[in-house]
């Protein structure tokens, strides 16, 4: 027989015995459970089937913590352009509110200087007797003028005669010629008629209601309409010029009254206030209106009348726009 034949009958052997197996519910002997000596080996296998993927995450874990999370964005426009995700204005610099801005580090010399005698022409001001308003501050104005110019300053008065201007004229004339500071002259009238004092005005609001009468009274012939009326309120709100104002008018406001109540000792000093002139709210530099002498009281009236009286009040004007010009100087002279 040959070796063939013999490995045929063993395979048909084999087949048979399997399929008797098979009909009487026994496994094949190839699928038969291991023999108990091959059990450990085979459970040591499975046990590590098991670890490894175990080991694999544990390792895994910390380092996907660590890795940033990727966030998916809005989906594609047409087109495959990709919109922006939103912004939020707590961290956009762009929605972040202003914040004031420090005029010192604007540093600019004070070189131009306008005088601005009050009221003129038909616009008589206070009236006592024979004083009349609109006359002493336009000879206090070309009395300031003089020292201004012999210091080197620039100096341009809005009116050099008895003519009318309106407010608007004035601050026109004033930022057309591209000026550092404006100051206006006025004298005053109050009611009391025992009071006597000077006080220097910035830009800014009030609820004291003689002030506002005062304002309406300074702001008659403002030259403006209804249709400014936005400008205007924007003015009043303009912080760096503002701050600047109100450190001029300190200065002249000390001066007027250290060196006048030398040559006039019941002299108030009424302070540094705020009002809403137009004439200040249209500048666009540092601007004071000063109100110089009250011509409603009767001993600074007879002052008034005097040339020489003015000429301290014209001396003490200067003295205080020098000194706010030396300290913006000083300060342009120690960042150059």
């Amino acid at each position: 027989m040959s070796h063939s034949s013999s490995l045929k009958r063993n395979i048909l052997r084999q087949a048979v015995a399997e399929n008797v197996s098979t009909r009487k519910g026994e496994l094949p002997k190839a699928r038969r459970r291991p023999k108990a000596a091959d059990e450990p080996q085979r459970s040591a296998w499975r046990l590590w089937l098991f670890a490894v993927p175990v080991l694999v995450l544990l390792v895994a874990l910390p380092l996907m913590r660590r890795a940033p999370t990727a966030q998916a964005g809005p989906p594609p426009e047409p087109g495959g352009l990709t919109m922006a995700a939103p912004v939020d204005p707590r961290m956009d610099l762009r929605y972040s509110a202003p914040q004031p801005i420090d005029s010192d580090v604007f540093p600019l010399e004070v070189r131009r200087i306008v005088i601005d005698p009050g009221h003129g022409g038909d616009d008589t001001g206070t009236v006592d007797h024979d004083l009349v308003e609109k006359d002493l501050t336009l000879d206090i104005g070309q009395r300031l003028a003089n020292l201004l110019r012999e210091q080197g300053y620039e100096v341009l008065l809005t009116r050099e005669d008895d003519r009318k201007l309106s407010l608007r004229e004035r601050a026109d004339m004033a930022n057309e010629q591209h000026s550092d500071l404006f100051v206006s002259i006025h004298v005053n009238w109050i009611g009391h008629r025992g009071i006597r004092g000077v006080e220097t005005y910035f830009l800014g609001t009030t609820e004291d209601p003689e002030l506002k009468e005062l304002a309406r009274r300074e702001n008659r012939e403002s030259g403006y309409s209804l249709a400014d009326m936005k400008l205007l309120l924007e003015g009043i709100y303009t912080g760096v010029r503002r701050d600047a104002s109100r450190q001029f008018a300190g200065r002249v406001q000390r001066s007027l009254y250290s060196s006048l109540r030398q040559v006039n000792p019941k002299l108030e000093n009424r302070g540094v206030k705020t009002a809403p002139f137009v004439v200040l709210v249209s500048t666009e530099m540092p601007a004071i209106l000063a109100e110089v002498s009250c011509l409603s009281n009767r001993e600074e009236a007879r002052l008034l009348s005097r040339p020489l009286y003015r000429d301290h009040i014209a001396e003490a004007l200067f003295r205080g726009i020098r000194g706010y010009a030396d300290d913006v100087n000083q300060t342009e002279e120690k960042g150059s």
